[in-house]
């Protein structure tokens, strides 16, 4: 199952907050997909990723914001 999270306009560190949220409310091995446009979460995505084991499967550049594309781990 794939969950979206749109964040755009939002600014740090409140893309993550909503993430670990979200994460919190799908199951173990779903993913969510991550729309932000803070320029302060391609540094705080990856590391939230690393911190909390969850896995930062892929991050794309869509116009004028990054999607990622998080699963969560157990």
């Amino acid at each position: 199952m794939s969950d979206d999270l749109d964040a755009t306009g939002l600014l740090c560190p409140l893309p993550v907050l909503k993430l670990r949220k979200r994460l919190q409310g799908v199951a173990v091995g779903d993913h969510v997909r991550l729309r932000a446009d803070d320029p302060a979460a391609m540094v705080d995505v990856p590391h939230f990723c690393a911190e909390s084991g969850h896995v930062l499967v892929e991050v794309l550049e869509d116009s004028a914001a990054q999607v990622y594309l998080v699963r969560k781990a157990g």
